[in-house]
């Protein structure tokens, strides 16, 4: 690849899961090297468009996914595969922003593509404990939501750093940690350990996200409170259900007014 902007395209493009994990590592590493560049002359990226996609799992509405305790296995292998699901997405969420967005510091870039190589490792980690459990990536249906909201925010980086690493990204640090006891009492420690891994890793992607976000508003001379509250109005109001992880969002950049205003009603 001859560009940073071709790697995340080609990243972006595979269908197959196998061969999106395996080339998001790959150009993961060789950016690493110095072997990929993000040239400012680069030509402007196409319209966003759907991501390669595997054709299982089915997409569904959110509602129409069926609720399983996590009591039995097939329960909890459902459970697995949604946060799997979850990881996937968020390999392209991260290639996007790396593909989509130009003329930045090299730092953003950086930034991004070691989250898409962090959510590769958690996607492997996942579809190894589903195969377990007895199934596969694609044995359960699954939702868009988090694509839709990359493309709500094509058009703006700011927009998207606010709502996809802050918003919807954001959720795994408030819900972990509950269902991380849930599974802890049913003895499912080796699903315990790669949720507490996860759980660390998003930490830093959240920060990435709010680390972004306030460097486009300080470009533009937004004020980033007040915008925040804004985008979560136009865009966002569906999406944010308390309790909030405190602690974590902190160490997350929330400041505190932030917080405030997830939990207004």
């Amino acid at each position: 690849m001859a560009t940073l902007f071709e790697a995340a395209r080609a990243c972006l493009a595979a269908a197959d899961v196998d061969e999106k994990v395996g080339l998001t590592q790959h150009y993961a590493d060789a950016f690493r090297r110095g072997e990929l560049e993000a040239p400012d002359d680069a030509p402007a990226p196409d319209p966003i468009r759907m991501p390669g996609r595997p054709a299982k799992p089915a997409l569904v509405h959110p509602r129409d996914l069926p609720r399983r305790g996590l009591g039995s296995v097939q329960g909890r292998a459902a459970f697995v595969h949604a946060i799997a699901h979850i990881e996937l997405n968020a390999i392209d969420l991260a290639w996007d922003a790396v593909y989509r967005f130009r003329g930045l510091p090299a730092a953003f870039y950086a930034d991004w593509v070691q989250v898409a190589h962090d959510e590769s490792r958690h996607f492997v980690l996942l579809r190894n404990r589903m195969r377990e459990f007895g199934h596969d990536y694609g044995d359960f249906d699954a939702h868009n939501g988090l694509w839709e909201m990359t493309e709500k925010t094509a058009h703006d980086g700011l927009a998207r750093m606010a709502l996809v690493p802050r918003v919807l990204e954001a959720r795994g640090l408030d819900v972990t940690p509950g269902m991380i006891v849930k599974l802890r009492e049913l003895g499912d420690e080796a699903t315990v350990a790669i949720l507490d891994l996860i759980l660390q890793e998003e930490v830093a992607h959240v920060a990435a996200g709010s680390r972004w976000f306030r460097w486009y508003c300080e470009q533009r001379g937004v004020e980033p409170r007040a915008r925040f509250r804004e985008l979560l109005k136009e865009y966002a109001g569906g999406y944010l259900h308390g309790p909030f992880n405190i602690e974590a969002r902190l160490l997350a950049g929330f400041d505190e007014d932030e917080l405030a205003a997830l939990e207004a009603p």
